[in-house]
């Protein structure tokens, strides 16, 4: 099995240590990971604002990197669902693009459902709440939505529960939008910032110590908010946990 790991360009420029910790938790797990140099952004912020034109340029260059790799592994649920759930404007018919929609995964998602490990061993002993991004959760289907009637699932919580030490907290509102939006959080600054406070406030009211999620985006929204407001608790990638970091 061949990996090709895709790092989100503003991972890429502003994470670069969550971005490491990605490659670190595959390769812990003895995958072969490869890192194509060539690659650049997945066009989502293009697609998001009406340039189809440009957000074509970027699926095309995407398909023509990754299409040889078994699996396509991803630290963002946003980047996934945009090539699982938007790429086909632009590429249905073409040679691989089936392949690549259907093997394109986020990293939690990936553990989950193609590697299933049965540990991790890294120990991090503190308490934490799980950030929904709305990409992941209603797009990637991580976890299970308030507004439907189905049993509670949680991929990341799966996944997260394999870590020694670590304690989970119950959040009011599990998955609702912290607020960050991509362009939204320019074009309604006001609302975003209210929303990711809320959405802050209800991991501090559980008793969080950590804010963990799949979305680096989501994160800095919220971490931005923390800053601001000299509140006492951290977000954290997932995938640093999942490498050991505390």
């Amino acid at each position: 099995m061949k990996i090709g790991l895709f790092i989100p360009c503003f991972m890429n420029e502003l994470y670069p240590d969550a971005s490491m910790d990605t490659l670190k938790v595959l390769e812990n797990l003895g995958l072969d990971v490869e890192y194509p140099m060539e690659q650049t952004c997945c066009g989502q912020p293009m697609a998001n604002t009406g340039c189809a034109h440009e957000a074509s340029v970027l699926a095309q260059r995407f398909l023509n990197v990754f299409k040889k790799y078994d699996y396509v592994v991803a630290p963002s649920g946003s980047c996934v669902a945009m090539v699982r759930e938007n790429y086909a404007q632009f590429l249905e018919g073409q040679e691989g693009f089936e392949h690549l929609k259907t093997h394109t995964f986020e990293l939690v998602e990936f553990l989950h459902d193609i590697i299933k490990p049965e540990s991790i061993k890294v120990k991090f002993p503190y308490k934490v709440g799980i950030h929904n991004s709305c990409h992941g959760h209603r797009e990637l289907r991580m976890a299970s939505m308030s507004e439907r009637n189905e049993p509670k699932f949680s991929k990341i919580k799966n996944i997260l529960e394999k870590v020694e030490g670590i304690e989970f907290v119950e959040l009011s509102r599990p998955d609702e939008c912290c607020g960050f939006g991509g362009t939204f959080c320019v074009t309604e600054e006001s609302m975003s910032v209210a929303m990711g406070l809320d959405r802050v406030n209800d991991h501090l009211g559980a008793g969080a110590q950590v804010i963990t999620g799949i979305d680096m985006s989501c994160l800095m929204h919220m971490q931005g908010i923390i800053d601001r407001q000299k509140l006492p608790v951290k977000t954290m990638h997932i995938a640093q946990i999942l490498a050991g970091e505390n």
